[in-house]
């Protein structure tokens, strides 16, 4: 009967209607034996009888079930124990066996051939069988690790599918079921079970549990497999990855070409046991290989600048895109061996390494291998740094360059302003003609702080910005900028508001700078908040710094411009209405980083900004004694 139709009972169930079961036999011979049989009754007993066998039979089934549930549990703890293969695969065999009830079991896995080949051949006692009693389907085996798909079959004499088979015929072969080992993505190996006597002994909730079971085992296997590796050549890898491991993090610490060249050949020798190398950069315009590193003994290549493409080892490894050998002739003294090793980025040879060593028999294939792989993790380090050459070389030609153009500015608009100043003196102007004069000179003075900008940006990043390092009383520097800024702040209608903690220790920073940086970040304030908004300016000591906060009540600056904020020329887009050049702040940054402070910034968009920098506090100089 259906399981789903009539569950298995509970315990206390079951013993009750054993129990009426065994009053209806009792009633049952007792008709027989008086003779009088009701027909019916008997009928109704028997169905009774009917129901309990379907019911013990449905808790057999399940606690069949719960059974094996919990052997498949227990026995993939077993198999991980060890990393024996062989014990591995006897623990895995003899599991497989007493999951699935079958009276024999094979372990296949895949020769160096690619052939399936026995492993393992159990009976039920867990004993290893001979050769003689080694037979099985070869035809399920190979179907099963061929398509990946596990098989049963309940009766294969019977099974249209393998009823032809004369290994099927001759051997008797019934109860079968099969399934494949798959590790790390690759059919391994396939197991197979089977019993020559019983028919309908596998069904598909046992291939479910065997497939279960199959997939832990796989992996157990594997994990034997690997590490019954021989032990030399275990830790003859273990130790190139370890050196290889070390030369990563070396040739990435830094953005050196030089030490990145050095380090690559350096080692590149000892691994291949080289007594020089030499490295050099392909140039396919000038058709050669210019050489530009090297490293241990003079050799052929020391001296020169550079090789033609047409070179033969060149040649060979352009064409092949591999390593290439070049042999002394035979006879010569002393012998003499050179291997060239194409340096790739991105699958495409950007240059060569070429090793000599004075031995005939050197660079086996072991070796070429290796440096060809040492080459090509360190190819990404010096390809990053020769670009990072490059950068730094175009940065400074354009600082160079803004620097000039900055410093060139400076006389045609010296010589605007004084000439717009003086035409009030040569003659009288009229009201238009003042105005115009008037933005000659503002459109002057943006120009004059846009150079100042660009000398400053040019000065940091040149490394020639000078500090003059001081003791700076905080409030005195405050004044000086509300001289410069309450205009402003007054024109807009806004609320300007100070809080600076009394006996504010004095900083150790550049008076001048501090000045700057103040100033940027309040006219950054009055000009980005609106007519009517607040400013407030507050300063107080934290530990063995002062903190200085510039809070507004502007338009705010949106949590991916935040990242981008301090970028020269960058600027908001809800700040374009405003002049300005967007390298006020990043000026400002620099100078807070210069003066060992930090400067973080808090903004909401429509609410507000906070923009809070700290400078350190300038040590206390000793009294000298009257």
């Amino acid at each position: 009967m259906d399981n789903q139709a009539n569950p298995s009972p509970s315990g206390k169930e079951l013993e009750t209607a054993v129990t009426t079961a065994r009053q209806n036999i009792t009633l049952l011979r007792t008709q027989l034996k008086t003779g009088k049989i009701n027909a019916q009754y008997f009928d109704q007993r028997l169905s009774s009888l009917e129901e309990l066998l379907d019911q013990v039979q449905a808790e057999r089934k399940n606690t069949v079930q719960q059974k094996r549930v919990a052997a498949l549990y227990e026995v993939g703890k077993v198999i991980g124990s060890s990393l024996n293969l062989q014990t591995v695969l006897d623990q895995v065999m003899d599991a497989i066996i007493q999951l699935s009830g079958a009276e024999r079991g094979f372990l296949m896995l895949l020769d160096d051939d690619g052939n399936l080949a026995v492993r393992v051949a159990r009976n039920f006692d867990q004993e290893t069988l001979q050769s003689d009693d080694i037979a099985f389907s070869r035809t399920i085996t190979r179907q099963v690790f061929e398509t990946g798909e596990p098989v049963v079959t309940t009766n294969a004499q019977e099974d249209p599918r393998y009823a032809g088979q004369v290994s099927i015929m001759i051997h008797g072969m019934r109860s079968i079921m099969a399934t494949p080992l798959r590790a790390r993505g690759q059919s391994t190996g396939v197991v197979y079970v089977d019993n020559r006597i019983k028919t309908g002994l596998f069904s598909d909730e046992d291939l479910e549990i065997l497939a279960a079971f199959a997939a832990q085992a796989a992996v157990a296997i594997d994990n034997a497999r690997l590490y019954s590796e021989t032990d030399a050549e275990l830790q003859a890898r273990l130790e190139e990855l370890r050196i290889l491991q070390w030369i990563d993090r070396q040739l990435n610490e830094k953005l050196d070409l030089q030490a990145a060249m050095k380090l690559t050949l350096e080692w590149s020798s000892r691994l291949c046991d080289a007594q020089s190398a030499s490295m050099g950069f392909l140039d396919r315009e000038a058709g050669v290989i210019r050489l530009v590193a090297n490293y241990g003994e003079e050799n052929e290549f020391s001296q020169t600048p550079q090789l033609p493409l047409t070179h033969p080892l060149i040649a060979q490894v352009l064409e092949l895109e591999s390593a290439a050998l070049q042999l002394s002739p035979t006879g010569t003294a002393p012998a003499h061996t050179t291997l060239c090793v194409p340096v790739r980025r991105e699958n495409v040879i950007i240059g060569v390494v070429l090793f000599s060593a004075n031995r005939a028999d050197a660079f086996d294939v072991d070796a070429q291998e290796l440096v060809s792989r040492m080459a090509d993790r360190a190819s990404i380090a010096i390809e990053n740094a020769r670009l990072y050459d490059a950068v730094k070389a175009a940065d400074k030609t354009k600082s160079e360059f803004v620097g000039f153009v900055a410093h060139e500015l400076k006389v045609p608009m010296t010589s605007i302003s004084g000439y717009a100043s003086l035409l009030g003196i040569v003659g009288q102007l009229s009201e238009k003609q003042q105005e115009f004069v008037k933005t000659i000179q503002n459109n002057v003075q943006r120009m004059r702080m846009l150079v100042d900008d660009l000398n400053d940006i040019t000065r940091i990043e040149t490394g020639q910005l000078r500090m003059a390092i001081e003791p700076v009383k905080l409030p005195d520097v405050v004044e000086q900028v509300k001289t410069d800024v309450m205009a402003q702040i007054n024109e807009r209608n806004h609320t300007f508001v100070e809080e600076i903690e009394v006996n504010l220790p004095p900083i150790s920073a550049d008076s001048s700078r501090v000045l700057q940086i103040l100033l940027n970040l309040l006219s950054n304030a009055y000009k980005y908040t609106p007519n009517g908004g607040k400013i407030t300016l507050s300063a107080k000591r934290v530990d063995d710094k002062v903190s200085v906060s510039i809070q507004d009540t502007g338009v705010g600056i949106a949590p991916e411009d935040l990242q981008k904020l301090g970028t020269k020329f960058f600027r908001t887009s809800n700040t374009l209405e405003q002049p300005g050049w967007g390298l006020g702040f990043a000026i400002t940054r620099n100078l807070i980083d210069l003066m060992k402070g930090e400067l973080t910034i808090e903004s909401q968009v429509g609410v507000g900004s906070t923009f809070t920098f700290t400078l350190p506090v300038a040590e206390a100089v000793p009294e000298k004694a009257s």
